[in-house]
């Protein structure tokens, strides 16, 4: 069970996805889970609407099957497949957390202080989860990608602009983690 419960090592997860990418570059698909609701808006008829998604989404297909493994094998992760002992984290990490009011840090992969329902109508629940949610979306649609299709597809493909882009994913995440996220954790 502890094969289960544990990440897997680099050396067998590193090869599983330089396989996947190999093959999509062979079939001549590209990976990327922004592309998702694209995909999903112009089956749901933004088309008519917007030129941007009046597009053939059936070639996507493959993409939105893709999508549906990730949040059944989120699903199948988290029930069947978390340690029961919780997330370790260094023990400087949950004085910091705590410093910012999360009661019990590492209990679960998210702090319920900030990401339930109860918290989500208050300034700080919307701030982190609508703004942040709005940015994420912007900043994937203005890079042209998001960051696994960039990081990973876009790398792969030795593409520039995918390089310049994961550097700017990087320095706003190191950014926002640093300077803003402290702020607004202590609202």
């Amino acid at each position: 069970m502890e094969l289960l419960s544990q990440p897997w090592r680099w050396y067998v997860t590193g090869p599983l996805i330089a396989f996947i990418m190999l093959s999509l570059l062979i079939s001549g698909k590209r990976f990327g889970l922004s592309s998702n609701l694209r995909s999903m808006c112009a089956i749901m008829g933004a088309g008519k609407h917007c030129e941007f998604f009046d597009f053939n989404w059936r070639a996507q297909s493959w993409n939105l099957v893709f999508v549906a493994g990730l949040l059944i094998g989120g699903w199948i992760a988290n029930h069947w497949m978390m340690n029961p002992a919780g997330i370790q984290l260094s023990p400087d990490t949950v004085m910091e957390l705590k410093q910012y009011g999360i009661e019990k840090p590492g209990e679960a992969l998210v702090p319920m202080e900030l990401f339930s329902w109860d918290n989500l109508l208050t300034i700080k629940g919307l701030t982190l989860i609508v703004l942040g949610g709005f940015l994420v979306g912007f900043g994937s649609r203005y890079a042209g990608g998001c960051t696994s299709g960039h990081a990973i597809s876009g790398l792969s493909d030795l593409q520039l602009p995918s390089l310049i882009a994961v550097i700017g994913f990087f320095i706003g995440g190191l950014t926002i983690t640093h300077l803003v996220l402290p702020y607004l954790l202590t609202l």
